[in-house]
Parts: structure tokens; C-alpha cells; sequence
């Protein structure tokens, strides 16, 4: 196999097949009859010794060869793309452009849906794939071209990574709506030694880790009190609809299920908070379509930053040794990171 035997116009056509699972829906993208396509197939699977695509009854499906070499040159296709055309207007009603987010679990179900509309609506020919990647990973995945931007609880601090905090929220608790702490309680608003009395239930997503409710209970002295230990998010309201726990979930999360499952929503003492933030590498800074895309996120999540003193408030954090009486967080202590 001699790379400089390889005609590169015909990894337009690799890419389109990839895309499209169709040679003639690919001839038709790229204005080339079906047997043009047909060749150009035929001479890739004559260079590559693979057959790169398989015929089913539902249609191609690409072999391992294919999936590791198309979304590699498709990548490349578009950062070319991207070099030769400058900041020429994108059209978003007209444009087939393919996009790649990380998202967690819970960055599906807080995202996702609203995305998914706004893109199906104003950009209907794009595409946009989730890809699973590892928080520690994100930015190495940017660098790489593996996926275009990423949101969630991340802060990569490598050189090229460029970031725009969307909103700050802390954590709440939810309950069963019958479920108190005490028989005298009132109001929505759990003390340390309330939530000391509590079986609790937390979620520990691995592709946006983020440590702050397990540091919140280990400083509290609370872990364990720890029942249950969820690796996602989207079991915990029918667990504590369904049992006496209490789950820790981020406070977007709780408001957009609270009406499906009528739990109750409670204020934590001490609660951490943290910033959800919209990352991209240097790289795409100028991609005309990662442009539109990420004004696209802006206009639909981004939220007023509150400022630093109600900030630091809302993430203070407990002291060592819990007293009797709740202490009223202070504006000097750091929120969570």
C-alpha cells in the first residue's frame, strides 16, 4: 500500500459512502453518476485490501478498516475545508456539515433535546453525534479533531483549549414529595444534621466526573451515609420515587424532571456548585460552521454568571466538624472546583 499511488479525490467518496450508506445517495452528493461512485469504490477497496463496505438488506454498513480510516479523513476533509474557504458565510439551511460533541449522560438529558430541535429546525441537513470521550480525555480529543466542541463540568487547562462558562448552578437534593427529614420540618431547606439523618443516594457519571458532592459529604463526615452509588443519572428519580432516599443531582437537572416525576426539591447546606462550560480547541476557532454551531449553544443555554459574592455563597463549602447549628456560609470561602 503506497499513499502516493492513492488518488485523494476519491476519499470524498470514501467519506460520502461513510455518511450517506449509499453509493448512488453519494454519487448525488458529490454530482458524479453511480458508476463513477462505483468505481471510485472499487479502486478504494482495491488500495486499502478491504471491502470497506458490506451490502445488507438495510443497507452498507462500513467494516472496521472503513470506520477507522472515513471519520479520520472526513476530520481532515473538514479542517481543509475550513483553511481554503476562510469566513465565508455558513448557511445553516443549505450546509451538510457533521458535528461532534461530548456529552455525559446528563449533559444528553439536559442538552440534547433542546439541541437536537433547534438544529432539526434551522439547520436541517447537519448531522450531530455524541461521542462518549473521558473527561481527562476532552482535550486531547479536541487537539485531535475526534469531536468539535464538548459541554459539561469540564476546565481543561491545555494550551489551545478555549472555553465559555454557559451557567453556574450548585447542587440540590430530591426526595419522595412525602419524604421529611424530621415530622416538625418545614420549608425546603435541609440542615447538615437533617441531611446527616438521610440515606443517600449520588450518581457518578465517568465521562464528566465531578468530585465535589463526594468531597461536599467526606467534609461533612456524611460519605457514609452513601447507600447507593449510581453511575448515571437518569435511574435516580424513579429510585427515591420508589424508596426513602435522597438523591444529590445538579439543580437544571432536577427543574427540567421535577414535572415528569413530582419529587420534591431541596436546598442543601453548604451546597457545591460548579460551572458548566462550552469548550472547543484553537484549531476550529474559525471554522465558519463550528462558529454558527457554538453561537447556537450560546443562544440557547447560556445563562447571566452570578456575581462573585452570591457565587461563593452558593458553593461554600462545610467545615471540618459539622456543628449543631447550621453556620450561614461565608463569602471568603471558595466554591468548589
Amino acid at each position: 500500500m503506497n499513499f502516493r499511488q492513492l488518488d485523494l479525490n476519491l476519499l470524498r467518496v470514501l467519506v460520502a459512502i461513510h455518511q450517506t450508506r449509499s453509493v448512488t445517495a453519494a454519487g448525488k452528493m458529490l454530482a458524479l453518476s453511480q458508476p463513477a461512485t462505483s468505481n471510485a469504490l472499487a479502486r478504494l477497496r482495491y488500495f486499502f485490501e478491504d471491502e470497506l463496505f458490506l451490502r445488507t438488506p438495510h443497507g452498507l454498513i462500513p467494516t472496521s478498516v472503513c470506520e477507522q480510516v472515513a471519520p479520520a479523513v472526513a476530520a481532515e476533509l473538514r479542517s481543509l475545508e475550513a483553511l481554503v474557504t476562510g469566513r465565508e458565510e455558513f448557511d445553516p439551511r443549505h450546509s451538510h456539515a457533521e458535528w461532534r460533541v461530548s456529552m455525559s449522560d446528563l449533559g444528553e438529558m439536559t442538552f440534547l433535546p433542546t439541541l437536537a430541535a433547534a438544529l432539526h429546525a434551522e439547520a436541517p441537513h447537519t448531522q450531530l453525534t455524541n461521542v462518549s470521550v473521558l473527561a481527562d480525555d476532552v482535550a486531547a480529543a479536541l487537539e485531535a479533531r475526534e469531536i468539535d466542541f464538548s459541554i459539561g463540568i469540564l476546565h481543561p487547562k491545555q494550551r489551545g483549549i478555549q472555553a465559555d462558562v454557559l451557567f453556574h448552578e450548585p447542587y440540590v437534593a430530591i426526595t419522595a414529595p412525602d419524604w421529611t427529614p424530621f415530622p416538625e420540618h418545614k420549608g425546603k431547606i435541609l440542615t447538615p444534621s437533617e441531611l446527616a439523618s438521610a440515606s443517600l443516594l449520588v450518581a457518578s457519571p465517568t465521562a464528566t466526573f465531578h468530585d465535589s458532592v463526594r468531597d461536599m459529604l467526606m467534609r461533612m463526615k456524611l460519605d457514609h451515609r452513601i447507600v447507593v452509588r449510581a453511575l448515571h443519572f437518569g435511574a435516580l428519580p424513579e429510585v427515591v420515587m420508589n424508596s426513602r432516599m435522597l438523591a444529590i443531582v445538579p439543580t437544571t437537572y432536577a427543574r427540567n424532571a421535577q414535572g415528569r416525576y413530582g419529587f420534591k426539591v431541596w436546598t442543601l447546606p453548604y451546597a457545591p456548585s460548579y460551572d458548566v462550560r462550552l469548550i472547543w480547541h484553537a484549531n476550529t476557532a474559525r471554522d465558519p460552521s463550528l462558529q454558527w454551531v457554538r453561537a447556537l449553544v450560546h443562544r440557547l443555554f447560556a445563562q447571566p454568571i452570578p456575581r462573585k459574592g452570591k457565587r461563593a455563597a452558593a458553593g461554600s463549602e462545610a467545615p471540618e466538624n459539622v456543628p449543631r447549628r447550621r453556620r450561614a456560609p461565608r463569602a471568603e470561602d471558595p466554591a468548589p472546583t
